[in-house]
């Protein structure tokens, strides 16, 4: 999701943590693709949101508030650009479409509100969501693609994924799932149609 169809801005979601509430662990918690710390515990499903929350509430200027916190977290999603949407509307009428992505219970809301005011709810363009919080595992561990695969119920080499992260497309690979790494501001329109050129899809 994050990277490849919603932009994120990694550095305002830093700036207003650290504005608005006084939080400066936020440094060493998030970065452009791996969550570290209580960020990687939340994604990961082993903290929960009401349990991260309070841990930096604890660290962050009196007076703040958990709707404070939201509001930060909210601030890392940007949008979906405009082809993205008209894409994967097309890829969707001959392809199944599935969503893998690091998510949390914070983030997941906000990221459901973009893709709705797009015109494109989550559940009505993919077939299944898999989510880091939900599955208790992370990208790129190869208990989350082995998990995808067998519940997706089809080899996995007819299957594509694509991620913005080298280590992500790495484990994916390693796991025997199909990956290309697709760079943020590019053209993910032709990165996904040069492969099914190539391996005769289109």
């Amino acid at each position: 999701m994050g990277g490849v169809l919603v932009d994120l801005d990694i550095e305002d979601c830093k700036k207003v943590f650290k504005e608005t509430l006084g939080y400066n662990d936020i440094d060493q918690i998030i970065d452009a693709c791996h969550q570290k710390g209580i960020y990687g515990d939340l994604e990961g499903g082993t903290l929960s949101a009401e349990e991260f929350r309070s841990i930096v509430l604890a660290s962050s200027r009196p007076g703040s508030t958990p709707e404070m916190v939201d509001e930060a977290m909210s601030h890392i999603l940007v949008g979906i650009d405009p082809y993205k949407v008209q894409l994967l509307k097309k890829l969707a009428q001959d392809y199944d479409l599935y969503m893998l992505s690091n998510n949390n219970a914070i983030c997941l809301p906000y990221s459901r509100g973009m893709f709705a005011e797009a015109g494109i709810p989550l559940e009505s363009i993919f077939k299944k969501c898999f989510f880091s919080f939900e599955m208790k595992a992370l990208k790129p561990s190869a208990a989350f693609y082995k998990e995808v695969v067998e519940q997706i119920g089809l080899p996995a080499e007819e299957m594509l994924f694509i991620d913005d992260s080298q280590c992500n497309v790495d484990g994916s690979v390693a796991a025997g799932l199909p990956a290309v790494y697709y760079e943020p501001g590019t053209d993910l329109e032709a990165l996904i149609y040069g492969v099914l050129d190539k391996e005769g899809g289109r």
